[in-house]
């Protein structure tokens, strides 16, 4: 099934939508916002925010059938098998209501964050909202004068997030550039902002002097594919000084070895140049290099439709260019797929770093290079888990700390839990960053918001 609906942004999800009966609004922004938007003003699906619609009739009989059924062929699943009739008749009752009403019911309430007190991380560390101005937020990048630019997913936009007091809030978001097609992946480079957006690559020039200026942009030439199934691309700039921007499998499972699906690119700063590094990858949403060896690590997200226990994701090791990870051929680099082997063995290819567990979606990962914690987390590296959107029991939804010896995984550990408190989804992390002064910046698209985890030793009893 077309991974369409996932869980995305808005921080509406930690109001109390009690006026939609079986919780309409928050089951909205679970299942259905991905697709729709958060506030239903269309995103890859269309608009639910009119009166009318072309696929039903805005009748909740008619509507609940259609949501049960769905429309494959248009790319809406049948939500029958997973969710029971109360939980569809919420949605649809949360669709009738007019969109300005449901918008109300579901605005945010006080900035407090009592959730907070649900974060589970270890002795010492704390986190703290430092904004809530995000809607979509996806990928970051910390520019070396510390504005955080940030891209978005069904928002379009791209926002230059700024501390001006330096007291580690950003009390000013700044939209630097909206009506732009999936802009999630974002990336800074000899004072110029890279935005990767489904189809193309744009640049802001001398960004941190024109933010708050209205920037304009050019389109680097470089030529991309526009699929709207795992379309989505980050952007990072490598240590070669290099552009490097994955492009997915345009499928659930597929082989696309002779096209730029399944890849990972690298390319000039101009966009010249593009080369391939790496293939054999479904699907990667995060880079980092190691900062001693500078070798690239990245997540890649297994295949769907294998039950709820496999494949794995996969954390990947690229030390050279040229590697194969094994897609379409094995999944989660040890299942030979049952529909694409075809005689090929898993051993033919590089193994998985390490297998980060089946349908987490581990998206963004950064390395830890500052000295605010403690030793042992100098050079470790982080990994955004968004969570699984269509397993039985969800798994996932953590920030998880991967210790390293030497070019080998010691262990996988949960640094930040907390993301579902009592069975609820409250928030999805996406990628991770760090400031400065050594704390750690995680982006959550379903909630809107950046939050930063600090460090300070225990008091000595």
């Amino acid at each position: 099934m077309k991974r369409l609906l996932t869980l995305l942004s808005i921080s509406a999800a930690f109001a109390a939508p009690a006026a939609f009966g079986a919780d309409g609004a928050a089951l909205y922004q679970q299942h259905c916002a991905a697709c729709h938007g958060a506030q239903r003003e269309g995103a890859v699906g269309p608009s639910l925010a009119d009166a009318t619609w072309d696929k039903v009739q805005p009748h909740k009989a008619e509507l609940v059938k259609f949501i049960s059924n769905g429309l494959p062929d248009a790319g809406m699943p049948a939500w029958k098998g997973a969710l029971d009739a109360g939980k569809i008749g919420a949605i649809a009752d949360y669709l009738l209501t007019p969109a300005k009403a449901a918008s109300a019911a579901a605005a945010p309430g006080p900035a407090s964050y009592p959730e907070l007190a649900g974060f589970k991380l270890p002795v010492g560390f704390s986190i703290a909202v430092y904004s809530d101005k995000v809607p979509s937020a996806r990928s970051m990048v910390v520019t070396p004068s510390g504005m955080v630019f940030v891209g978005s997913r069904a928002a379009g936009k791209v926002y230059a997030l700024v501390s001006s007091k330096h007291d580690n809030v950003a009390d000013k978001v700044i939209t630097i550039a909206e009506g732009l097609n999936s802009p999630i992946g974002v990336t800074y480079l000899n004072g110029t902002l890279y935005v990767a957006e489904i189809g193309r690559v744009i640049r802001f020039d001398d960004i941190e002097h024109t933010y708050d200026k209205s920037p304009k942009y050019t389109v680097l030439k470089v030529s991309l594919p526009d699929d709207k199934w795992h379309g989505e691309k980050i952007i990072k700039a490598g240590p070669d000084g290099k552009l490097y921007i994955p492009v997915g499998a345009p499928c659930n499972v597929c082989n696309r070895e002779d096209t730029l699906h399944s890849k990972i690119h690298r390319m000039n700063p101009d966009g010249s140049g593009r080369e391939e590094f790496a293939r054999g990858i479904r699907n990667t949403v995060g880079f980092a290099w190691h900062p001693l060896t500078h070798q690239l690590w990245f997540t890649d997200n297994g295949r769907d439709e294998l039950g709820d226990n496999l494949p794995s994701d996969k954390l990947n090791l690229a030390p050279k260019a040229g590697m194969h990870f094994g897609f379409p051929y094995c999944a989660g680099g040890v299942v030979p797929d049952p529909e694409f082997a075809a005689g090929r063995k898993c051993e033919e290819f590089a193994e998985p770093a390490a297998k980060l567990g089946p349908h987490v979606a581990s998206l963004g990962l950064a390395f830890n290079t500052g000295n605010q914690f403690p030793a042992q987390y100098k050079n470790q590296l982080f990994i955004a888990e968004h969570g699984s959107w269509n397993r039985s029991q969800k798994i996932g939804y953590r920030v998880a700390l991967i210790t390293l010896s030497g070019d080998k995984v010691a262990t996988d550990t949960v640094f930040i839990d907390g993301f579902i408190q009592n069975g609820q989804v409250i928030g999805r992390p996406v990628d991770i960053a760090f400031l400065a002064d050594g704390s750690m910046l995680v982006s959550d698209d379903q909630a809107g918001r950046i939050y930063r985890v600090t460090y300070s030793a225990p008091a000595k009893k």
